[in-house]
């Protein structure tokens, strides 16, 4: 299996540590990472998704990022506006997308103990693309 990853720049700290995690569990998983897509954050991670799934070379893709709590609502917003987007588009192109995204509503503390989330969204790529082979 091939899949890409796409990372949120914004909180790069949290977000550089999935990527590693995620290109280490995939390489344990038997899947090849083709690519890495950077982005400046969450908001901004369809657009790169849709032109990774056009490709013949990608079966799946993995997001990662970290929607920090703010002063406003703002992280809520990011994070239903981008987890709906990403969900419509696996659904448009019959490939799968995990969403390795965590938030909203937590703090910079939480976010770096959920690093290791990364894991659980290279797995469930690597799972749908199995299920979705059966199926034909």
């Amino acid at each position: 299996m091939k899949l890409a990853i796409v990372a949120a720049e914004f909180n790069y700290d949290i977000t550089y540590a999935m990527v590693e995690l995620a290109k280490e569990h995939a390489e344990f998983l038997g899947a090849e990472v083709v690519q890495v897509v950077k982005v400046p954050g969450v908001f901004d991670m369809p657009l790169a998704v849709k032109k990774l799934l056009e490709r013949r070379d990608v079966d799946g893709v993995v997001t990662l990022g970290a929607v920090i709590e703010g002063q406003t609502e703002h992280d809520e917003v990011v994070m239903q506006h981008a987890s709906r987007k990403i969900a419509d588009l696996a659904l448009e192109y019959s490939k799968p997308v995990a969403l390795g995204i965590s938030g909203p509503g937590m703090s910079r503390l939480e976010a770096h103990e959920r690093v290791k989330y990364a894991r659980r969204a290279v797995e469930a790529v690597v799972k749908m693309h199995r299920r979705l082979k059966e199926l034909g």
